[in-house]
């Protein structure tokens, strides 16, 4: 059971589906999600969700990052369209056939290679570079980005079956950003419309991802590429999001030990806490090796009974700790590090503001040690 372990995540799939149908509502009726899986479902157990988003919502497409993640969704039963967004070695383009999947093509140069080591088909959506400078066509030359995508639909094992860009500031309201990502919209449309014209199906044209499909008012795209608000977090967390959302995880630990120390005592690697009073700590069975920034020493918190606890000392690769001073806390308490407790609640959001960073990079962060615990309809459910 999952009380008895240590530290552990909970997945609430019910807040999933309501993510899913909650951003599903917000877009064109013509548009289809792709959810975006790669990383282990963002941290989240890519097994369940997946079977979840394809068996309980009808998901067809599926985002991935590399071949391996790939593969793993379709020995997990997953028949739907998979693209893998970023690179595959040329030298895997047979296992692209063999599996069914859709690679996206980073550019002639990369079709090139693909094709020659190919032996059958490989399917595949041609990337375009409209400003993120990152992978794809650059198509600041509409007619430049049309004739290098003529000739990848020229291969003989290349199957060129949609085109499809990202928008890098999507999930910001400057106003030079919003003209930013209008620009990127105008150049894919600008592209597949003159591939169209010259005789080409661009086939499935794609551009939203998850801050474009709230935050923008663009329609044309066939699909949306869902990622962290499936989850339940923000794009950008100082922007609110449009659409109701619940936070899919909950990460939990536990008090493995409460004692008195006297003023003056230093706590933690480094000494970087000396209490200035006598004070209670409670020693918590996680670190950063469960996922825990060492970033949130001495800033970050947890929730043990409803209260907020400060986190003092270094955060250790296998535990913390905390001031629980004035709180009735015992060895075995629950301690909440993602998630709420009576009325207070943590977000991956809000540890992402203190480390600098993004609520992505939280989830992600939550190591394969830490077992997932799947809830659904309340209860959990095994997903092996």
């Amino acid at each position: 059971m999952y009380y008895l372990k240590r530290t552990f995540a909970k997945v609430n799939l019910d807040n999933l589906i309501f993510n899913a149908k909650s951003y599903k509502s917000a877009l064109p009726k013509e548009t289809q999600l792709m959810c975006v899986v790669k990383a282990n479902a963002y941290g989240h157990g890519v097994k369940a969700v997946t079977e979840c988003l394809q068996n309980d919502l009808g998901v067809k497409w599926f985002g991935v990052s590399n071949i391996d993640e790939a593969i793993e969704l379709r020995e997990n039963g997953i028949s739907g369209e998979i693209l893998i967004l970023g690179y595959t070695p040329p030298s895997q383009a047979d296992r692209l056939t063999e599996y069914d999947i859709i690679q996206a093509c980073l550019d002639l140069d990369y079709a090139e290679a693909l094709n020659k080591s190919a032996s059958g088909k490989v399917r595949v959506h041609i990337k375009l570079d409209t400003g993120m400078s990152r992978i794809g066509i650059p198509c600041d030359d509409t007619d430049s980005a049309v004739c290098e995508a003529k000739k990848i639909y020229a291969l003989d094992n290349i199957v060129a079956e949609g085109v499809f860009t990202h928008l890098c500031v999507a999930d910001s309201d400057n106003d030079d950003n919003i003209s930013f990502t209008d620009s990127q919209i105008k150049k894919i449309k600008s592209v597949c419309a003159a591939l169209k014209a010259q005789g080409y199906d661009p086939g499935v044209c794609h551009w939203l991802n998850s801050a474009g499909g709230v935050y923008t008012k663009s329609d044309g795209s066939a699909l949306a590429r869902l990622g962290i608000i499936l989850y339940g977090l923000y794009p950008n967390h100082s922007l609110a999001v449009p659409v109701k959302m619940k936070p899919v995880m909950e990460l939990i630990s536990t008090v493995s030990m409460v004692k008195t120390v006297k003023k003056g005592a230093d706590i933690g690697y480094g000494r970087t806490f000396t209490a200035n009073e006598d004070m209670v700590i409670a020693t918590v069975a996680a670190g950063y090796a469960d996922g825990i920034p060492r970033l949130l020493s001495n800033r970050g918190e947890a929730l043990i009974n409803g209260r907020r606890c400060r986190i003092v000392g270094n955060v250790c690769m296998d535990q913390l700790m905390v001031d629980v001073t004035g709180i009735e806390v015992k060895p075995g308490d629950s301690v909440t590090l993602i998630g709420q407790s009576g009325s207070e609640e943590i977000t991956a959001d809000d540890i992402a503001d203190l480390c600098h960073t993004i609520g992505y990079e939280i989830t992600c962060g939550i190591t394969k040690r830490v077992p997932r615990v799947i809830l659904k309809n309340g209860k959990e459910i095994d997903v092996e």
